[in-house]
């Protein structure tokens, strides 16, 4: 065989290996892009019905003001001459009064057609807060576009207001997701705390409140264990707000949350990342969200469930 030859022959082996390491990356690249497009598929009845929810007419992005009440008597309305001003609603809605029982007495404007829990106002009422069993009175104002509802948080109470042609809803801009990924669906291990334990959790207008803190969850993922302790707000699942290495660069600052169904009988619990929320407070400047207390700070990056929500 000529030299000649010889380095042709060379030559075509090293340009057949390159290319069939080209093929391989490029069928590597397909097989990752089509098992992607499986998840998303996948993920689209849960990612539709969330973004249904936070649109719906009373969803999150409804939310048009937060006002705190102080002791005594305030009219409140659209009007300015109000001393809660709403941003959207009838000029006068009544007068909120808090007495030093802590209970909310609400006079309605008798210029106002209003409804409370569906049925027409006309005379004076006390309002139930979202802290009492059955939750809130419900005002309807707007023919039914509108609502207010009083929330209590720790010794504090206000008016929450909704409004279906509240900008935020109308504007909404859609919902973006990181890749996640069957592996961001893990199971963790159940460690209970002894009954009665509760843990202060600040809230994102700083207030502290005492929350029931069941026990802990622990999960490996990238062969290292990680524990997030768990909240119980008296639902059927448990609650689980966390921050991890995404946080502030391309997830929600504060955090994001996930809810849990309850440990097995075996002290297992699923946790699925690929279905983390954003706070309500990504989408409203009038919510009162709970932090990640520090135990629940991952030295992780989940890059799985909601992105971080961005306005067009």
């Amino acid at each position: 065989m000529g030299k000649g030859l010889a380095l042709t022959l060379i030559a075509c082996t090293l340009v057949l290996g390159a290319c069939d390491k080209t093929d391989e990356e490029a069928a590597a690249r397909a097989a990752a892009e089509a098992r992607a497009r499986a998840f998303a598929a996948s993920e689209k009845p849960w990612r539709d019905a969330r973004v249904a929810e936070l649109t719906a007419p009373q969803g999150w992005t409804s939310v048009i003001g937060l006002h705190w009440i102080d002791p005594g008597s305030h009219y409140a309305g659209a009007a300015g001459s109000n001393g809660i001003r709403m941003a959207m609603g009838p000029a006068h809605l009544g007068m909120l009064e808090l007495g030093a029982d802590g209970r909310v007495r609400f006079v309605p404007d008798k210029s106002t057609a209003l409804t409370l829990d569906g049925e027409p106002l006309t005379g004076a009422t006390v309002l139930k807060t979202d802290a009492d069993e059955g939750g809130p009175s419900k005002i309807g104002f707007d023919e039914g576009k509108g609502l207010a509802t009083v929330i209590k948080r720790g010794d504090r109470v206000a008016l929450r207001v909704k409004h279906s042609d509240a900008p935020a809803r109308l504007q909404f801009a859609g919902l973006q997701f990181w890749p996640g990924g069957p592996e961001w669906k893990v199971t963790g291990r159940f460690i209970p705390h002894p009954a009665g334990t509760t843990l202060p959790i600040v809230n994102i207008v700083n207030m502290v409140e005492q929350v029931a803190n069941p026990g802990a969850v622990e999960f490996t993922h990238g062969g290292k264990t990680h524990r997030l302790e768990l909240l119980d707000e008296g639902e059927p699942t448990l609650f689980l707000v966390y921050a991890d290495r995404t946080s502030g660069h391309g997830s929600y600052p504060a955090g994001r949350y996930l809810d849990l169904a309850r440990p097995t009988a075996n002290q297992q619990m699923t946790i699925d990342f690929n279905r983390a929320e954003n706070p309500p407070c990504a989408f409203t400047a009038y919510a009162t969200c709970p932090l990640p207390p520090v135990a629940n700070r991952l030295d992780l990056a989940v890059e799985a469930g909601e992105r971080v929500y961005t306005k067009h």
